[in-house]
């Protein structure tokens, strides 16, 4: 179902309470957020604060226990586990801090799947031309055991961009490397970024790397406010 919204990323009143043996827990307090296509956005605040359970809201991979999460015109909480993968499948990328890639799966195997599952056609062909632009052509045949943590993040990277998603959801995606490493893949992931127009909402505790950001939004305690180096684009509203 797509409702037609302007905007990109578009969270309305939502409220996600999940069970814990202590009791219910309220994760996310009456979020509002829009974000507009081509937006770069980053999330910071403490751990256990929201952060990426809000980022898996944006997924469809957990359901609101209130309120709108509507992605590219599609209201998540309407759509069942079928189109929620195709919407996946068609419109999201996600960069994992631990990079989650398939560990019996060759790098260009990696980066195949979701362009396999989208039906694109010469997907190892297309695969093979996104590890060469993260830097990774000599390393198409390699296995993620083969593979520095660096290089697993880029072929992270890669896979993500595969199917030129309109949103991209980069959770930590530095907390596993080395500073200069991690220098690294900023740069290509701005870089790619760019190139493709791309959505990207970033998950850091980098004061300095959200300031790469155009907008960077703060989590704490379940509710969200925006930082003020931003004003004249402030499109959260503090629930």
């Amino acid at each position: 179902m797509n409702s037609g919204s302007p905007k990109l990323v578009h969270l309305s009143n939502v409220n996600l309470t999940l069970a814990s043996q202590a009791g219910t827990v309220d994760i996310l307090k009456n979020i509002n957020l829009d974000i507009e296509t081509g937006e770069t956005v980053s999330v910071v605040g403490p751990s256990g604060a929201g952060k990426s359970s809000m980022m898996m809201l944006m997924a469809g991979l957990e359901a609101a226990t209130s309120g709108l999460v509507e992605i590219d015109g599609n209201d998540l909480g309407a759509l069942d586990e079928d189109s929620l993968a195709r919407f996946r499948r068609d419109a999201v990328g996600i960069v994992f801090q631990d990079f989650h890639l398939i560990p019996t799966m060759t790098a260009l195997e990696n980066v195949a799947v979701p362009l396999e599952f989208a039906r694109k056609p010469d997907a190892l062909s297309r695969a093979q031309a996104r590890l060469e632009a993260v830097g990774l052509g000599h390393r198409l045949d390699h296995f993620p055991g083969q593979l520095s943590g660096g290089e697993q993040q880029r072929v992270a990277l890669a896979r993500a961009f595969a199917a030129e998603p309109k949103l991209l959801l980069a959770d930590e995606p530095t907390g596993n490397l080395d500073s200069a490493t991690g220098e690294i893949i900023i740069d290509l992931l701005f870089q790619l970024q760019k190139d493709h127009g791309t959505t990207l909402v970033l998950i850091t505790h980098d004061q300095r790397l959200a300031k790469m950001c155009n907008r960077t939004i703060t989590l704490k305690d379940g509710r969200l406010s925006e930082s003020k180096q931003d004003t004249s684009s402030a499109l959260v509203q503090q629930g």
